[in-house]
């Protein structure tokens, strides 16, 4: 049956898949090797994870069960994820922005499972206008020195 409450949980995890959507569209656009799918997965995904140990759980706490774990495992499992993305040569870094983004990603899954909707939706926007942004700007004054960093 559903009910107010899985309703509501939809609507976060379509909110959170919508969230990363917009922030794949820039990084598929970029031609990023993580695009549209990753971030929407990676977002929508987080905010399960973060639903079902805020209200999955509920009446197994105090058993030394805490739902927080849960939650605290997805920055762990993103890391691995994004550790996957990023690739060292001699002179250059390459995924390092796709990697951070991603993290991003998660977080923001995370507030819309937390119910944080405006926190979530001002960082997914801050996000891409940052990958924007940043962009424009090191163009316009050229390549950083060392490790040439490839996002």
């Amino acid at each position: 049956m559903i009910d107010a409450t899985s309703i509501t949980m939809m609507f976060q995890i379509l909110l959170a898949a919508v969230l990363g959507m917009f922030i794949g569209f820039e990084r598929e656009k970029m031609g990023k090797p993580a695009g549209l799918r990753t971030y929407m997965l990676v977002s929508m995904g987080s905010a399960l994870f973060t639903l079902m140990s805020v209200g999955g759980f509920v009446g197994f706490t105090g058993n030394g069960f805490d739902p927080s774990r849960i939650a605290s495992q997805i920055v762990v499992g993103v890391g691995f994820l994004g550790a996957g993305i990023i690739f060292f040569t001699k002179t250059e870094v390459r995924g390092l922005t796709t990697a951070a983004a991603v993290w991003v990603s998660a977080a923001i899954g995370m507030a819309v499972g937390l119910k944080f909707y405006s926190i979530a939706i001002f960082s997914a926007v801050l996000t891409v206008l940052i990958l924007w942004a940043v962009r424009f700007i090191e163009s316009k004054i050229g390549t950083k020195k060392g490790l040439n960093e490839v996002s």
